[in-house]
């Protein structure tokens, strides 16, 4: 089935992701249509009034394709079909048509540094070395006693390297050992994973969403990776219990020669008006990358990088260092930002946030300039949850437990209403557990409470878009005056003066015009 995506359809403006709003949805977990308890497109559909409400201008949707879910759709088998679980091509073809009648971007989240070693490409490869395919993926020889090629490591702990008896030699890994990756140095392989785009784009999609952007390829030599020293280490990539972060990963990523096939894809979305946000994961020049991949017109659009998905609360002078460090690295560039994803903890509970936090911390990411994505459930305020080991479903938790828990937290399903304990989700059993003190926060509770959080995020959200200032304008003046934040946005004749309390305090600064609203200086980030 061929169908235009929303800017063919409507043309207008071709930079429509600059200072756009991105709502991300986890299939999984966004609403069951058939009783299952896991969700599904059919669901989607069925709940995208209420992201259109929101004043949002698009929704990226997490993988939806074949997968046997090791990684819960980040292990793809068929990248071209929809798993029987979510439904048919025919139910995304229906939820493209619902998006665009409501105005409503549809971006998919394409996963293109590895496959599921279930997919068809790697059966072949793994089959002997001298098949079509045997170049696929990245394999190597053992080192004469037998241990692998070199030093990687995978996230997901461990050795970035398995062994593979069929062709007697080690294929890599950078996630589950379920995950090879592709090799990039291969052109079929580009081709192939472009024709995958190419698929979508004529189906009607509106952009993607880039998994690990800056792992797609690595160092052909596979040479070793140097060990990171102590005081450099962060867990903003993985947590501290995995020796991963005991590495600078300058040979498995972030390699130079990515940019070329970024600039094929580029140019593949550029007839569609597509766009692309790329997941850039490094705890070390996330930024800097960020820049590279969308520096002028024939890159990425948009990157995002884990500063403001970290553990600690940002303050005011950690938000101008951010922000005066993209003006270094990434000028050029456009950021996308997010508080919380489908991989971090939510961001009310990483931060201690209350509901006057959370009010604050939204109108702030609808003032800075870069675009910007919010998870689902985030306009409801939901907490991070607490999941039993006997429950966990994440590969990742299940490893490292108790010291890190995993993901399952932030990926407990939406709640809709409060009248039952699946929240509305599903008629059977959620495929993980729904919070119980999420119940309150259902959406139907909020939405007959005029001042429930989830009309501030529809005002916030309204005052970006009413301004381009907030949306597309420059970021100027940026300065800290004890915990208040203050800087100014201008485009096109409009001037925004904009001052934030990133504190519990109250402050007082000179008056002025403040486009900070309800956030301003009266009302602390966490009070």
């Amino acid at each position: 089935m061929k169908m235009e995506s929303l800017q063919k359809q409507l043309g207008g403006d071709a930079n429509w992701w600059r200072g756009a709003v991105i709502y991300q949805v986890y299939p999984r977990s966004f609403q069951d249509s058939t009783g299952d308890g896991i969700g599904d497109l059919a669901g989607i559909t069925q709940r995208l009034d209420h992201i259109a409400s929101l004043g949002v201008d698009a929704v990226w949707i997490s993988p939806f394709f074949t997968s046997p879910m090791k990684d819960y759709g980040y292990d793809v088998s068929d990248y071209c079909d929809v798993d029987p679980m979510f439904g048919t091509l025919a139910d995304f073809d229906a939820l493209i048509a619902r998006a665009h009648e409501l105005n409503l971007r549809v971006m998919i989240d394409l996963v293109l540094s590895h496959t599921s070693d279930q997919h068809a490409w790697f059966g072949e490869s793994r089959a002997d070395r001298d098949n079509d395919k045997a170049n696929w993926y990245v394999w190597a020889d053992p080192k004469p006693d037998g241990t692998p090629p070199n030093n990687w490591l995978s996230i997901f702990g461990g050795p970035a390297w398995q062994w593979d008896s069929r062709r007697q030699q080690y294929y890599l890994h950078n996630f589950l050992t379920s995950q090879p990756d592709l090799n990039f140095h291969e052109p079929q392989v580009q081709e192939a994973l472009l024709d995958v785009a190419r698929f979508w784009l004529a189906r009607g999609v509106d952009g993607f969403r880039l998994d690990t952007i800056n792992f797609y390829v690595h160092d052909d030599q596979l040479r070793d990776n140097p060990a990171l020293p102590v005081e450099r280490r962060n867990a903003s990539i993985a947590p501290m219990v995995n020796p991963y972060n005991h590495q600078e990963h300058i040979y498995s990523k972030n390699r130079p020669e990515n940019i070329d096939f970024l600039r094929k894809l580029r140019a593949e979305m550029a007839p569609f008006g597509a766009a692309a946000v790329g997941e850039v994961g490094d705890a070390l020049r996330g930024l800097e990358i960020m820049g590279q991949y969308t520096a002028g017109d024939d890159l990425m659009q948009m990157c995002y990088a884990f500063e403001l998905l970290s553990g600690t609360q940002p303050d005011a002078a950690r938000i101008r260092d951010v922000m005066e460090h993209v003006a270094d690295v990434a000028a050029d560039g456009w950021a996308c930002w997010a508080f919380s994803n489908h991989d971090v903890q939510r961001h009310v509970s990483r931060w201690n946030l209350s509901d006057a936090g959370a009010r604050c911390f939204i109108t702030l990411l609808m003032c800075l300039r870069g675009s910007a994505c919010i998870y689902q459930g985030e306009e409801l305020g939901l907490s991070e949850a607490e999941i039993d080991f006997d429950d966990l479903q994440d590969p990742y938790g299940i490893e490292f437990w108790p010291e890190f828990k995993g993901r399952d937290g932030c990926r407990t399903p939406m709640v809709w209403t409060a009248d039952n304990g699946n929240g509305g989700f599903s008629d059977g059993k959620p495929w993980l557990p729904v919070a119980a003190e999420h119940l309150s926060r259902a959406a139907n509770r909020q939405e007959a409470d005029p001042q429930a959080l989830i009309h501030h995020y529809r005002a916030a959200i309204a005052l970006r878009k009413t301004h381009p200032a907030l949306a597309k304008g420059t970021l100027e003046d940026m300065r800290v005056e004890g915990s208040v934040l203050r800087f100014t946005r201008r485009f096109e004749g409009q001037e925004m003066h904009c001052a934030f309390n990133l504190s519990d305090t109250a402050q007082t600064i000179e008056n002025e015009t403040l486009a900070a609203w309800q956030a301003n200086v009266t009302e602390g980030a966490n009070g």
